[in-house]
């Protein structure tokens, strides 16, 4: 594709919306476009910033969504000869959505679908313009940044637009599991990417805009807040961050912003970091103490200090452990009771034992006592026998006598 020629550029944006009031509100909220009437055609509604028209809507008719058509986004890519590409895309698999017409004060343009189903259109606008999409440098806001092909085959479908359009491609990403995005562009500038489709929102391929903001975050918000719905993102890519939503008609739009609009997020952090460093020791060379005080700060030594504070407590809580052992001390204290139950014992042993002793002097007293009694008795038995036998002797002798 030669320079400065029309064929093969992303020329302009189109919206076909079941609800074209809803729309013009989220995407002005979304994108800042401004919306107005066509000049020569009033039912075209176009999206632009200041003097600039970047897109365009049309309503959907009854016929078409009783077809089974919904609200979507369509890209007309820029041809030289509209009805020799047609004839050129049909030769290599591609069918006619619409034939070739022209529309006055604008230009002559075709609907086709690609051998995978994706729908796009070939135009060519009246006069010298080329339309308002820039090919290379920073896109302005509001303008298009990007354009996306979710296909089933996105080989078949480089080759098909390379022969088309004269595409190249530029590069391939690994995605891991996502599969390979293949990024094409013309003349040395990135146009767009293809990737396969993995379980998406419908079994045909689509194409997908992506609008330039300057923060696609802010985008996001404002999308959900309008009646949108998030589908992917926000996320970073390469060159910076998108987000991929829904309208409130359910057409799919995409918004990017450039690394320099979302790089001061995280850059804010890091420029706080420097500051100990390089203004300080500049302003105030002397007092070096300062900036050495300031490093003090910079590495955050209270927090670390405070990690290091928790090994500290853990140690207190190692003297707690042998606080809590004194109470075992304090048993070894609380058995001299068990000591002195010893001493008990042998009183009690010493008073039963002399209580044996009195018991067993009070049996031996008893002995000697009824020892003489019973001595006594036996004298006296023993005296009344003898007195009996000499009784019995001079009762004899007297006997005798008589």
């Amino acid at each position: 594709m030669a320079q400065g020629s029309i064929h093969g550029r992303l020329v302009w944006q189109e919206l076909t919306s079941e609800d074209p009031a809803s729309a013009v509100i989220f995407y002005s909220k979304l994108v800042g476009w401004h919306a107005h009437p066509n000049a020569s055609h009033p039912a075209y509604t176009e999206f632009g910033i200041g003097g600039s028209h970047y897109a365009g809507m049309t309503p959907l008719t009854a016929d078409a969504r009783a077809a089974g058509v919904r609200s979507h986004w369509l890209p007309y890519i820029g041809a030289s000869d509209v009805d020799s590409t047609v004839a050129t895309a049909q030769q290599l698999g591609a069918t006619v959505v619409h034939a070739a017409q022209d529309l006055e004060h604008v230009g002559r343009f075709a609907t086709l679908k690609d051998p995978q189903g994706a729908q796009f259109a070939v135009f060519k606008p009246s006069g010298s313009g080329g339309g308002a999409a820039a090919t290379s440098g920073k896109p302005a806001v509001g303008s298009f940044a990007w354009l996306e092909l979710a296909t089933r085959d996105y080989e078949a479908a480089s080759a098909f637009y390379g022969k088309l359009f004269g595409w190249q491609v530029m590069s391939r990403m690994d995605m891991g599991p996502a599969g390979t995005y293949l990024i094409f562009g013309a003349d040395g500038v990135q146009l767009g990417g293809m990737y396969k489709m993995h379980a998406e929102r419908t079994s045909e391929g689509y194409w997908l805009p992506y609008a330039e903001v300057s923060n696609a975050d802010a985008a996001a918000s404002v999308a959900t807040a309008a009646g949108g719905r998030i589908v992917v993102g926000p996320m970073d890519v390469p060159g910076g961050r998108m987000v991929q939503v829904l309208d409130p008609s359910g057409a799919m739009f995409a918004v990017h912003s450039a690394v320099a609009a979302a790089a001061p997020k995280p850059a804010a952090p890091k420029a706080a970091a420097p500051k100990p460093a390089a203004p300080k020791p500049v302003s105030a060379p002397t007092p070096t103490a300062t900036p050495a005080a300031k490093p003090a700060p910079a590495p955050a030594p209270t927090p670390a200090a405070a990690p290091a504070a928790k090994p500290a407590a853990a140690k207190t809580a190692v003297p707690k452990k042998a606080v809590a052992s004194k109470p075992a001390a304090k048993k070894p204290a609380a058995k001299k009771p068990a000591a002195k139950k010893p001493a008990a014992k042998k009183k009690k042993k010493k008073k039963a034992a002399a209580k044996k002793k009195v018991a067993a002097k009070k049996k031996a007293g008893a002995r000697k006592k009824s020892a003489p009694k019973s001595a006594k008795k036996a004298v006296s038995k023993s005296a009344g026998k003898k007195k009996a036998k000499k009784k019995s002797k001079h009762g004899g002798k007297a006997r005798r006598k008589k």
